[in-house]
């Protein structure tokens, strides 16, 4: 009887769970999401660059690059304004300084990225995450 690969029956059953969310979320944790995965990213490929694993480290980097990238084709300028603009010249920094990380396999520079990322995180998770949070309680004076 052959015994089932367990790692492989892990990465289906995490696929397959990420689908579902990415599924039913609303906008809100779409990009809580996307922020949590470049930030996951970002510190795999800093455990590459420690371990010299070169191909992974340039494999992650690239991830968390297009989930940047992502998160910058998300931006409304028309509605976000200067807010919209100053993230995306954020989130373009972000990017290059990625690429310059992957090139050198600088740590320090991923610390950089994800340093800046966590505060943008932090307000975005502060911000409309849970209706029932924004919505005053039902015995308050209207």
């Amino acid at each position: 009887m052959a015994t089932p690969n367990i790692n492989n029956a892990l990465r289906q059953y995490q696929r397959v769970n990420t689908q579902a969310s990415v599924a039913y979320a609303s906008p809100h944790r779409l990009i809580q999401m996307l922020m949590e995965g470049a930030l996951e990213r970002i510190a795999v490929a800093k455990g590459c660059i420690q371990r010299q694993d070169i191909a992974a480290k340039g494999e992650q980097i690239g991830k968390a690059i297009d989930i940047i990238g992502g998160l910058r084709d998300g931006l409304n300028p028309d509605a976000g304004g200067e807010i919209a603009a100053n993230l995306d010249a954020l989130y373009d920094f972000m990017q290059r300084r990625l690429v310059e990380a992957n090139l050198r396999s600088d740590a320090a520079m991923l610390d950089e990225v994800a340093g800046l990322l966590r505060p943008v995180k932090e307000a975005w998770d502060a911000i409309g995450g849970n209706p029932e949070a924004a919505a005053p309680p039902a015995d308050a004076p209207a």
